[in-house]
């Protein structure tokens, strides 16, 4: 009984720290791909610029591209360990958190090809020879503004799981309120932002980055706390027990 008691206990905490760990590869790998492959070889507004930026590094795009799916990869088992987790609080919502980060993980993957895209058409290959090159520089941006706009497609989906899981969170009892707290006003900045960029594109860009740095700051404090401090047992049993 005493094993079975302790093997209950320290269950919930693996998991905990088994999600900070992921949670923190994925922010550091979003970061990546965003920041020093994309912020790097993508010029605002100049095609012909990026088309030549993307030519002259093509395996940094395409490390993007890996580290991208990584985090996507990453995002599977970190569901489930949030679905465990969260599954005291409410079942039911604990499941539909799951099901929008499912819906937002396919979203990405699938918008991937995107970037895949955009490399191909710059290509030096025969059947690419027949159009004008500036007209594949073009081909190529707007290949790279479509997974801008689907990356924001699969935030909204993203912004809903903050806002479960914030809830969940908050009523949990072994996580600290303000995490929930913090992840609620993610969720309503990520769908406030893609709202915006698919409605109003200039103003899109002048709230980013800024609208996005609650986003940060809530999900890097709640992938610390999972590593570092993990769930209040006590009250973890408490909640199984009830529930």
């Amino acid at each position: 009984m005493k094993t079975a008691i302790k093997g209950t206990e320290s269950s919930p905490q693996s998991y905990a720290r088994m999600g900070g760990v992921l949670y923190l590869i994925i922010i550091i790998a979003g970061l990546f791909g965003e920041f020093f492959v994309r912020g790097k070889l993508f010029v605002p507004g100049d095609a012909t610029a990026t088309a030549n930026q993307i030519v002259a590094s093509p395996l940094l795009w395409r490390v993007g591209i890996c580290v991208d799916l990584v985090m996507q990869v990453c995002d599977i088992p970190l569901m489930v360990i949030f679905y465990v987790l969260l599954r005291p609080v409410n079942r039911n919502l604990a499941l539909l958190n799951l099901l929008f980060n499912l819906i937002q993980t396919a979203v990405l993957v699938a918008n991937k090809l995107n970037l895949l895209m955009a490399l191909f058409v710059l290509a030096d290959a025969p059947y690419l020879k027949s159009i004008d090159p500036t007209q594949l520089h073009a081909l190529s941006y707007i290949f790279i503004k479509l997974h801008d706009h689907g990356f924001g497609i699969g935030l909204i989906f993203f912004g809903f799981v903050c806002l479960v899981e914030g809830y969940l969170i908050f009523r949990s009892g072994y996580f600290p309120k303000t995490l929930g707290v913090l992840m609620q006003v993610a969720g309503v900045c990520y769908i406030v932002n893609t709202f915006t960029l698919l409605l109003n594109p200039p103003l899109a860009n002048q709230l980013f980055p800024f609208i996005l740095m609650p986003c940060f700051i809530a999900e890097l404090s709640l992938g610390l706390w999972l590593l570092v401090k993990g769930v209040d047992l006590p009250k973890w049993q408490e909640r199984v027990q009830v529930s």
